[in-house]
């Protein structure tokens, strides 16, 4: 079959291998979840599969269209998944019903037992015995008409009005579907992990305990057989994930105290159960988490810190690359699965640490299982090979170069694929800022690149996958990393031999609040698009999901203190100075950084006589280009090819005219 170009519409039959899960005592078997993008039906279609590592042969379990999440019980004999309800059957059960289920099933059927309706699950852990299980899950629903709010926050990015939602703990009995609340005593309660300890005595979780600080967590241990709990750890930041020690004598901790704020690397700190705390890789100087950036990922309820009988493990992003690494007490980390140039995106382990499965994805290739024993990793599944052979796909190549102050920074460049006409370059600025580029595999770049355009992508200081100093950059949004950037498009055209007349500058959420910057400050771009993006710390601040804190830990600022600050880090107080025609995408759904950023600098860009146009995208979220309708996700991408082609290419105004007559 001849290769074709990577289009927009190439989405379409794309197959995304994510949450593997493997039974803590069965190393014969590892679940996963393989999601096909659909642009006939305009969704992602689930099914959950089980890979049988004994005879190397893999099956569908739940035939979806919409199942995922499953986590099997220790001895592999059953497991439970979360099964989303049709809009027909929501209907015949009652509108008031929570789309999702919580169901339970075994791997010799293909049908299964409804155990709760829920409106979401945050996390669950199975009892020993494979009997009994402790979930957290969403509680509380807004109001149907009028809202009538008392808490914070007001609505979540991805999940709506949220001001009556807790998240609360609970028992559930596997055979009956009989539940029972953990009361913890609180009145704001979001559960954010959960663990039950192997000798079946406790369950330890994390939980965010102070609306007005949602960061902060405390660590809980429930005593099953005295029905007592108490707290373990407090003043606690990070991702919050929990795992107990193999002999339940301690547990295992990923997060941090915000010794840099929201730039610290998340760490792998251990307590025992009289109280004592030690931290294992902080001397390690790399963040224990994922952050790499894609735009391939399926939906996935894999944890990220597991303990094992051959050490603690957990996942490092360094120099774009995420390596699996373990660590002992007492001992320092190492890595476990390290393949160059590649990223582990997600893992699960047995209890004796036999077998490891992982996801794992390269620049040119999405995500596949994987499994490692006995010192051999192995790919065991094919799901994109055939998508990966249709396409043409180009290698990234890595760069690096010395800012004007002695840092090295880092990325990469990709080109157009062979037989393609070069039209132009593109610097593409991540996210965060505390995630990196690397090597993930983005379909954006790739269409990008087909289409003629090179993107440029670096990691400029506030990036993750080095120091926490590298990423530390509070109080100084658009000083060194806008330094690092422009000195990157420089390199670009000097080193990389692109042409200055053909550049382009685009990112989304803190990348588009870096766009915003760079065009009210260079007339270097010849266009701009923007996504998701920030114009104003002030009104950020008490219009989204995350602002009153991000913006006062990040810019250091408040609307009530240091005003002044907030106004003068705010791209559109740069406005009258833009001169770049701009392409602005914004979600109306977005409550990570609301539509007002996008209207206020919109408005202000066209009262300066900016060539502007703002796409918005109804019922989507921030998470637009990762997750959002497929079709919405294919009409984003060729939005930015039309506005790159018009402002870089100089396509023909013939061109141009007929493409608006048919938009």
């Amino acid at each position: 079959m001849p290769e074709k170009k990577v289009r927009p519409e190439s989405l379409d039959g794309l197959v995304l291998v994510s949450s593997p899960s493997v039974p803590a005592e069965d190393p014969g078997k590892v679940f996963y979840v393989a999601t096909k993008i659909s642009l006939e039906t305009d969704r992602y279609e689930s099914t959950i599969m089980l890979y049988d590592a004994v005879h190397g042969s893999a099956r569908v379990l739940q035939s979806g269209p919409s199942d995922t999440c499953p986590l099997p019980s220790p001895d592999g004999s059953r497991y439970v998944f979360v099964h989303r309800a049709e809009q027909g059957q929501r209907q015949q059960k009652g509108s008031k019903l929570p789309g999702l289920e919580l169901r339970l099933a075994t791997p010799d059927s293909t049908g299964s037992m409804l155990l709760a309706r829920i409106q979401g699950l945050a996390s669950a852990s199975w009892a020993p015995g494979s009997r009994r299980l402790v979930v957290a899950i969403a509680t509380g629903r807004p109001d149907e008409d009028v809202k009538i709010v008392e808490h914070l926050p007001v609505w979540f990015n991805g999940k709506g009005y949220v001001y009556n939602t807790r998240v609360k703990p609970f028992i559930i009995d596997a055979d009956s579907g009989a539940m029972e609340e953990i009361d913890l005593g609180l009145e704001w309660v979001q559960v954010g992990s959960v663990d039950w300890s192997p000798d079946g005595r406790y369950i330890a979780m994390a939980v965010s305990y102070d609306e007005e600080k949602p960061y902060l967590t405390r660590i809980y241990i429930y005593d099953t057989v005295r029905g007592e709990h108490w707290v373990l750890a407090d003043g606690l930041s990070g991702y919050g994930e929990v795992a107990w020690s193999p002999d339940s004598k301690k547990l295992a901790y990923l997060g941090h105290r915000r010794e840099h704020g929201f730039a610290t690397h998340n760490k792998v700190i251990v307590f025992g159960l009289d109280g004592s705390e030690e931290c294992l890789t902080c001397g390690l100087g790399r963040n224990a988490s994922n952050t790499v950036n894609s735009d391939v990922r399926g939906p996935s309820c894999t944890r990220r810190l597991l303990w094992t009988r051959r050490g603690i493990v957990f996942l490092v992003s360094d120099h774009g690359e995420v390596k699996l690494y373990a660590v002992d007490e007492g001992g320092e980390p190492r890595p476990l699965v390290a393949p160059s140039g590649a990223v582990v995106d997600e893992f699960s382990a047995t209890r004796s640490g036999e077998l490891v499965a992982y996801t794992l994805m390269t620049p040119t290739s999405p995500k596949e299982l994987y499994i490692y024993r006995d010192g051999v990793a192995k790919k065991v599944t094919r799901h994109t090979e055939a998508w990966t052979r249709r396409h043409l796909l180009s290698e990234p190549q890595r760069i690096e170069f010395v800012a004007s102050d002695g840092e090295p920074i880092e990325g990469w460049v990709l080109r157009p694929p062979r037989g393609v006409e070069e039209k132009g370059w593109v610097l593409y600025i991540h996210g965060g800022p505390k995630t990196m580029w690397g090597y993930g595999f983005i379909h954006e770049f790739h269409v990008l690149a087909s289409h003629g355009y090179t993107v440029v992508y670096v990691n400029p200081r506030g990036s993750d996958g080095y120091s926490e100093e590298f990423a530390d950059i509070r109080c100084k949004y658009g000083e060194r990393d806008y330094q690092d950037l422009m000195e990157a498009a420089q390199y670009a055209v000097e080193k990389l031999g692109l042409p200055k007349d053909k550049a382009a500058v685009m990112g989304g959420s803190y990348g588009g609040f870096m766009t915003n910057w760079v065009i009210g400050h260079t007339d270097f771009f010849r266009a701009a698009v923007t996504m998701r993006s920030i114009s104003n710390w002030i009104s950020m601040y008490g219009t989204t999901d995350i602002g009153w804190y991000f913006v006062e830990d990040q810019i250091c600022c408040t609307p009530w203190r240091d005003a002044e600050k907030c106004w003068e880090k705010s791209p559109l107080k740069y406005a009258d100075r833009v001169k770049t025609p701009t392409l602005i995408i914004h979600s109306d759904q977005d409550y990570r950084c609301w539509l007002d950023q996008a209207l206020q600098l919109y408005t202000a860009l066209k009262l300066h006589h900016v060539p502007t146009r703002l796409a918005i995208f109804p019922g989507e979220s921030h998470d637009l280009s990762r997750s959002g309708k497929p079709k919405h996700r294919v009409k984003r991408l060729q939005l930015i090819l039309e506005w790159l082609d018009k402002h870089l290419a100089g396509e023909k105004k013939e061109e141009q005219e007929r493409k608006e007559d048919t938009r």
